[in-house]
């Protein structure tokens, strides 16, 4: 997976086809068998014969406008292009006769008239196709001349913050419109004018920035010259080596290329072989790395005895004996359970294993958590109680099959954008979609995209209309009798089905509830139940409710009751928000369980544990993060060990969350930056990037990828490794030398990873779904094939329980929450990268006639209230919410917005309610009182920071 010197990836033309009859021919005197509907180029291509080419690449379908890879074929006139010519049996191709020299020179002298000849001060030179194949032809010399019209002093477009629009350098073989068409899907651009006059334009001949481009990168992998190239290339140069790992973003898990030079990275490059991602990539994960290397990150320990004192830089030593002290010092004075840990979903499976392995082991407590259990915790809930496992049944291929798909409660286009493109892909070709969701989504009508049913619920009633699909299922016939027999529990299916089919249970009856009209929820459970296989993709505008797990079994229930299971193309699939929620809640991350979704009151699971571990654990399960805020309040818990994870940011009711931090004695912070939780820690050890070590992640399919350094660790130690020095100062032994060593325990005592190891994800290409066993060598793409993990399929009756967060006179509307698409999580990343240029505040939507009645216009300041606090945030008047609906984002910390979430949640997980909150907005002129205090604050800090920079690295209080 470490390349000595870079290559471009091997590109055979035009994509690959997948046809059970076979064409058999001869190329240039060789005997060729490909697939029916194969291209002649892509056959020649198989064969080892590279036919020239510049229009074609075998990302995209063929456009035959380069006039490059002309042949010829026996007995048919005329010279056809190789890459729309598809094979037919008996064909006899010559791809090199003189003839085809001359044409191919002629046309390609066209091109270089017309081009700059820079090559040697060109950022493409040693990376230009257009380069190669001008030698590929043997052109020598340009009979026309440069005078004349030309477009070579074209101006330069250098308006998006990460690459650059030389037109000047274009040969308009339109491989970037075809990108942003079939692989993103957003049409962004297009060919103005003809002939001679013909150029590539963004928009209506807008920037780049200023155009609907949403910075995917797909236009700049597709370019064979540097019209369209990266600035990080232009200034650096090409790259000399470069190594794969996976992104550190969403719940996809791209693959990427990172090419570099030496240490440093010259660009990131969605990996071609990648299986999650297929040589795709999104604005974060190929372009916004630079918060790795960014003046904000803290590179040295840190130390101070209270939190209102100055920090104090230390050695590695210092830092970790201090902590461990304390830690001992607090268990000494209040109890063992007196102390805890939380994990991180943005760190890999190992870094999480030891993280959990040290608060069993040499904690001696269960009070361990993870930020995974206030979003996805309802999935594992309602899906092991179901189907029998805790995670998503399909690959993202698998949606290539689909012909209805159902997105609910999740922003598939903002939120997990590459996914978002191959679902786009498969609408264009016929599929089905049903939207499920109080705001109108992009998928609800995009670029020839548009959804069938848009159901705009409202929040806090989605079991409730789940309920009244699964009626008009039950009642009207459309239950896949076979399946369910042969799959389900008998008793427990007859008990959903009379429950489902009471008169209450109807659209007509929950119509008053959910706000949906009974005919459209009628026709979208028609569509869903008959128009072949269905797939559900859901997100956290499922889970992060009040009956989150509820409505995770409801959605369970329609898959098996139409037979939607266990096949390609159908199944349950939680769209993951971060890198590694998945693996988090995999590797233990609970207080109630052991990895692998065991409880931690198994005798028999604990003693493998405590066999393999050299101590004894303890039975109980210990708190989860509400718990331990409110012991600390209580004045019982009083030591926190915090990787990777902004918990006064992320987690609801900031007001509730801060007065636990500021009631305990010694919080210790792993992060990269001085997060706003590290406003009240005692310890801040400073962590490491995804680009400095090594490990895997689990993204929202169950594929473990590998994570790979790249780089060394600015601060010296990987998160794994600081994990270790923290656990051996407190006297538990940790003494792993690499990363591949914890994965092999996890192997040992997870059945479920039995099979997995480095090695065995290096053979498989890079990555393998879990299970991952005896059973399963190789890996388990598809679910619940033949039968369900627990067995028989488990109905579960879904009764409608309301939130106890409703609109009332006080506070009448409903307040949402989500993502944008260039911000991720609370923005520690994505703030400190050029993204800010699309999205550099969090605003609140309003729908016109709810801004009408409160005085509120377009950038106005509005105060938003509910029962936990009140923060401000700026107006953004749409309709893309309905009335009585609003809805912000989350990633400025200033912004506030858990500020007014509350202390609801999920009945069975303790997932905060983070989608409902009753609130009242009204027009201000400036920003909250709490928000004031947040600003003097952060000025004091960054003021402290810059006095950091200054000392050059002395020792200087912070």
């Amino acid at each position: 997976m470490l390349e000595t010197v870079v290559k471009r990836d091997r590109d055979f033309g035009t994509p690959a086809r997948t046809s059970a009859e076979t064409v058999r021919l001869t190329i240039d005197g060789q005997d060729v068998e490909v697939p029916a509907g194969t291209s002649i180029m892509r056959a020649a291509a198989e064969t080892g014969i590279n036919i020239p080419k510049l229009c074609a690449t075998d990302s995209l379908e063929a456009f035959g406008s380069c006039r490059l890879c002309l042949v010829e074929i026996k007995g048919r006139r005329g010279y056809p292009a190789s890459c729309t010519t598809p094979v037919e049996p008996g064909m006899v191709v010559y791809t090199e006769t003189p003839k085809l020299h001359d044409l191919r020179r002629g046309v390609m002298e066209l091109y270089i008239s017309d081009h700059p000849l820079d090559c040697l001060t060109c950022p493409a030179n040693g990376d230009c196709e257009l380069q190669d194949m001008a030698g590929v032809v043997g052109l020598r010399n340009v009979r026309y001349g440069y005078e004349g019209a030309n477009h070579r002093d074209d101006q330069v477009d250098e308006s998006n913050p990460y690459f650059a629009y030389d037109p000047s350098k274009c040969i308009v073989c339109n491989r970037c419109v075809r990108a942003c068409d079939e692989t993103q899907g957003t049409f962004a651009l297009t060919v103005d004018g003809r002939g001679f006059e013909s150029r590539i334009v963004a928009g209506q001949k807008n920037s780049f920035l200023d155009s609907d481009c949403v910075s995917c990168g797909a236009c700049v992998q597709a370019c064979p010259t540097s019209s369209l190239t990266e600035k990080s290339v232009i200034m650096m140069g090409q790259a000399e080596h470069s190594v794969i790992t996976t992104c550190a973003y969403c719940g996809v898990g791209c693959a990427f290329k990172a090419e570099m030079k030496g240490q440093e990275v010259v660009r990131m490059v969605p990996w071609k072989d990648g299986k999650a991602n297929r040589g795709h990539s999104c604005v974060k994960g190929r372009f916004a790395w630079g918060y790795t290397t960014h003046k904000d990150r803290i590179t040295t320990p840190m130390i101070r005895g209270n939190i209102a004192d100055p920090w104090r830089e230390v050695s590695w030593e210092e830092a970790i004996a201090y902590a461990a002290s304390e830690l001992k010092r607090i268990q000494g004075k209040y109890g063992r359970d007196s102390i805890g840990g939380i994990t991180s979903s943005r760190c890999t499976n190992e870094e999480t294993w030891l993280v959990q392995k040290l608060v069993r082991a040499g904690f001696g407590t269960n009070n361990v958590d993870t930020c995974a259990r206030v979003c996805h915790s309802p999935t594992g809930y309602g899906l092991k109680s179901t189907i029998g496992e805790s995670a998503g049944t399909q690959t993202f291929d698998s949606v290539m099959h689909t012909d209805v798909a159902i997105i609910m409660g999740a922003n598939p286009s903002a939120a997990h954008p590459v996914f978002a493109s191959r679902l786009k892909r498969r609408l264009r070709q016929g599929a089905k979609l049903i939207v499920i969701d109080p705001r109108a989504i992009e998928f609800v009508s995009a670029p020839h995209v548009k959804a069938d049913y848009h159901l705009q619920v409202r929040p806090g009633t989605n079991t409730a209309l789940l309920s009244s699909m699964a009626h008009v299922i039950a009642t009207e016939g459309l239950i896949d009798e076979a399946f369910v027999a042969a799959r389900c529990e008998t008793k427990a299916f007859q008990e959903w089905r009379d429950f489902v089919s009471l008169p209450e249970n109807s659209p007509e009856a929950m119509e008053a509830v959910t706000g949906v009209p009974a005919a459209d929820l009628r026709g979208a459970a028609r569509l869903y139940a008959t128009h072949g296989n269905g797939s559900i993709y859901y997100g956290l505008g499922v889970t992060e409710h009040s009956q989150g797990s509820t409505t995770v079994m409801a959605i369970a229930n329609l898959a098996m009751a139409t037979g939607n299971m266990g096949r390609e193309g159908v199944g349950v699939n939680p769209l993951r928000g971060q890198n590694n929620v998945q693996g988090s809640c995999d590797m233990g991350s609970f207080p109630h369980e052991l990895p692998g979704y065991r409880h931690i009151s198994d005798d028999a699971v604990r003693g493998d544990f405590e066999h393999d571990w050299n101590v004894i654990l303890q039975a109980e399960p210990g708190l989860r993060i509400p718990n331990m805020f409110d012991a600390a309040i209580d004045g019982t818990f009083k030591g926190l060990y915090c990787q990777g994870e902004d918990i006064v940011q992320s987690d609801p009711d900031t007001q509730h969350v801060a007065k636990a931090l500021a009631s305990m004695e010694c919080i210790i912070i792993q992060d990269m930056f001085l997060n706003e939780t590290a406003k009240y820690a005692h310890v801040f050890l400073p962590g490491s990037s995804f680009m400095e070590k090594d490990g895997t992640f689990t993204n929202a399919e169950r594929r473990m990828s590998r994570v790979r350094k790249i780089v060394e660790p600015k601060a010296g130690y990987a998160d794994w490794e600081i994990t270790c020095l923290l656990s051996n100062a407190l006297g538990y032994p940790m003494n792993y030398t690499h990363a591949s060593e914890i994965m092999d325990e996890i192997a040992r005592l997870t059945p479920t990873f039995a099979g997995v190891s480095f090695k065995k994800i290096d053979e498989l290409g890079g990555s393998v779904q879990w299970p991952c066993n005896e059973q399963a060598p190789e890996g388990t793409p598809i679910m619940h094939v033949g039968e369900f993990v627990r067995g028989k399929g488990k109905f579960i009756i879904t009764k409608y329980v309301p939130s106890e967060e409703r609109s009332t006179r006080k506070f009448p509307l409903l307040l949402t929450t989500g993502r944008i698409l260039s911000q991720y999580n609370v923005g520690a990343q994505t703030r400190r990268t050029p993204n800010v240029a699309w999205h550099s505040e969090d605003l609140l939507e309003i729908h016109p006639q709810d801004a009408e009645d409160r005085g509120i216009k377009e950038g106005d300041w509005v105060a938003v209230q509910s029962r936990s606090g009140e923060t401000v945030l700026r107006a953004n008047v749409t309709e893309r919410v309905q009335p009585g609906v609003v809805y912000t984002t989350f990633h400025f910390p200033e912004s506030g917005a858990n500020v007014v979430t509350t202390d609801s949640s999920d009945w069975a997980t303790g997932c905060p309610e983070y989608k409902v909150t009753a609130v009242q907005a009204r027009r201000v002129t400036e920003p909250s009182e709490w928000q004031a205090k947040w600003t003097r604050f952060n000025d004091i800090q960054q003021k402290l920071l810059s006095e950091r920079e200054r000392a050059q690295g002395e020792t200087a209080p912070i």
